[in-house]
């Protein structure tokens, strides 16, 4: 079992195809491409982190059709997703902090819909992800955009994070606290 996350899928959004320049000739060619990626990743065993913009319309559509105990959290653009038909809500808080152990330590992920300057633990090497930003907001000190647009519409694993973390500088945290 593995951690996954992504963010502003976007399914059944035909606009978005223009507006972040997907590859897809149509909406419904997005949202497969999408799915398949998903769940050529994510097994029906591994949790799925998914930082906004789900879908358009009715999230049941394709909730069920994702492998994996997926959570949402809400983006600028869900405001349906309290039409899912769940006994248990699979939506989380806004801003969302979840422990996770990678090679035996225990590290603390931070995720959000939207970028942040400053998160909690920051400066002790608390990690950050978001979406919204399509790609278009480069990684700022241990955070960066986990969307769709950025991982050739797959999801992050939580080796994926990691090591993209490793790449990263914390110094822009540490400044403030010297």
């Amino acid at each position: 079992m593995t951690a996954w996350f992504s963010a502003d899928l976007h399914l059944g959004h035909a606009k978005i195809l223009g507006y972040a320049n997907r590859p897809h000739a149509t909406v419904e060619e997005m949202n497969e491409a999408i799915i398949d990626n998903w769940n050529s990743a994510v097994g029906k065993k591994d949790e799925g982190f998914i930082l906004g913009d789900f879908c358009f319309g009715n999230p049941n559509k394709f909730y069920d059709r994702l492998n994996g105990a997926v959570y949402l959290i809400p983006g600028s653009h869900d405001k349906q997703l309290k039409q899912l038909n769940r006994a248990v809500s699979p939506v989380l808080p806004a801003l969302t902090e979840r422990k996770f152990v990678y090679d035996g330590q225990t590290i603390l992920i931070v995720m959000c819909h939207y970028a942040m300057r400053r998160w909690n633990r920051c400066h002790y090497g608390t990690y950050m992800i978001y979406g919204h930003s399509h790609g278009m907001l480069p990684p700022y000190g241990l955070s960066f955009d986990v969307g769709v647009d950025t991982n050739n519409f797959f999801p992050y694993s939580l080796d994926d994070v990691v090591a993209k973390m490793k790449t990263l500088s914390r110094e822009f945290v540490l400044e403030a606290y010297r």
